[in-house]
């Protein structure tokens, strides 16, 4: 059995492991939420820990603590994030009370364990760590930080990156002419680049959409404290916290323009994932007009050949899957998944408080984290690296009877469309039933049908 020391907290005394850093209320929180086994994301628990450092530099400038105590809560503060083991500390459950309070005391009695034994003397986790707070106005503002992190030094480099990377691609592919296709069947052609700066179009409007809502996300529910009206916080504290919470991290928070829409709701965090859930989207329509190109390589499109990464079966020998876009749209499915959670934990702000906190943070910073991570790998292991199968191109091009759609303004749509047809029906190139059906010379017609001239478009 594992030696244990008995804590103290409001409602009585409780065994907590002995060598655990937290208290009472967190063994309380461990014992009550068995549920997921899943712990709050790493990301939260580290903005969690920033806010509280901030929190006591504000309260050391207010005068509410002792300098000494609030230079010994930042110096552990600093520890903990630089702490290898660090989420050993932080064991509660992502489905725990509503309002995140169990998370809010777990750093709380964290940081006043250590802060202790560096202060020499008692440092209090509700009194001192937690001190012109409430978890009610901690865990909004842990949602909308973290989000902010995480948005801006990885999802936001990301987009980014698979841009450029498209961009890139398509500069060295332009020369490529491939069949345009319209639900799934033959359309007019277009170049290879215009293909992929579709997609770069895609990703570069997702980059704005989200940062639009930067602001929004930057102003903070902390010195709401517990409903909104601020009570128990300095009158001051909620500029100084922004103040201080904007030097350790490089972004410029402020304080909420009204505390109670930001304890109360979580629309800001709705939209974000919203934003979310539509840079997913065209994820997976990238990752599939990937896999639709790759399609093969005999009986599909075998337009291009993605980067060969692992073995595509377990029985079939020399088969090779189209594994990153594969996983690229399973990314998108659970971040669309995610926004359905968080929308409609989004309504559950009754009255003065949202109340699915945790689980909001937990899919928030989850969609965030996957489509980071993702987006560089469709970036580099799969539109980097694939290679266009030029043969299969120019075979598909000289027998598109929809080639013809260049000569209505000469012969008119109904001609163009019989043409079409029968060049489909016997299976020949448009040029030689055109001229048959036209009488109008094969040169003339190589000119007007040639794909790469039709991909600039006019008449």
């Amino acid at each position: 059995m594992t030696s244990t020391r008995i804590e103290r907290d409001s409602m009585g005394e409780l065994a907590v492991a002995k060598d655990a850093l937290y208290g009472a209320q967190t063994q309380r929180a461990i014992n009550n939420f068995p549920v997921s086994h899943q712990p709050m994301p790493e990301s939260f628990i580290r903005a969690l820990i920033t806010i509280k450092s901030a929190a006591a530099s504000a309260n050391v400038t207010l005068g509410s603590i002792p300098h000494k105590m609030g230079a010994a809560i930042n110096q552990v503060a600093k520890d903990l994030l630089a702490d290898k083991a660090l989420m050993s500390h932080f064991p509660v459950d992502v489905f725990q009370t509503g309002s995140g309070t169990s998370s809010n005391m777990n750093a709380n009695e964290v940081l006043a364990n250590l802060a202790s034994r560096l202060y020499d003397d008692t440092v209090g986790p509700n009194d001192h760590i937690n001190y012109g707070q409430s978890s009610n106005d901690v865990i909004p503002t842990c949602i909308h930080v973290s989000a902010a992190i995480e948005i801006h030094t990885k999802l936001i480099p990301a987009l980014t990156h698979l841009s450029e990377v498209i961009k890139q691609k398509a500069n060295s592919v332009n020369h490529f002419v491939k069949t345009g296709r319209t639900h799934l069947m033959d359309a007019m052609p277009v170049r290879f680049s215009q293909s992929l700066l579709s997609w770069a179009s895609q990703i570069d409007q997702n980059i704005v959409h989200i940062q639009s809502l930067q602001y929004d996300l930057h102003s903070l529910a902390q010195g709401g404290t517990a409903v909104g009206t601020g009570i128990n916080a300095h009158s001051n504290f909620a500029a100084e916290f922004s103040r201080e919470l904007s030097q350790l991290t490089g972004l410029e928070f402020t304080p909420a323009k009204n505390f109670f829409s930001h304890i109360g709701s979580q629309d800001i965090a709705v939209s974000l994932s919203g934003q979310l859930k539509t840079t997913a989207v065209s994820i997976i329509k990238i990752a599939n007009d990937l896999r639709w190109m790759n399609s093969g390589p005999l009986a599909g499109l075998g337009e291009i050949e993605l980067e060969a990464l692992q073995p595509g079966s377990s029985i079939m020998p020399g088969k090779v899957n189209p594994v990153i876009p594969e996983a690229a749209a399973m990314v998108g499915a659970q971040v669309i998944g995610n926004d359905t959670t968080i929308s409609i934990a989004g309504q559950s702000g009754n009255f003065e408080l949202n109340v699915m906190l945790p689980v909001i943070a937990h899919n928030l910073l989850n969609s965030i984290e996957l489509l980071s991570n993702v987006s560089v790998l469709l970036a580099d292991k799969a539109i980097a690296t694939f290679v266009v199968k030029e043969e299969k191109l120019q075979e598909a091009l000289t027998r598109n009877p929809i080639l013809v759609t260049a000569l209505n303004a000469v012969i008119g749509y109904e001609k163009a469309a019989k043409i079409a047809k029968l060049a489909y029906a016997q299976n020949r190139a448009i040029i030689e039933v055109a001229s048959e059906e036209t009488g109008m010379d094969k040169q003339e017609l190589t000119k007007l049908l040639d794909p790469e001239k039709l991909t600039h478009g006019g008449i």
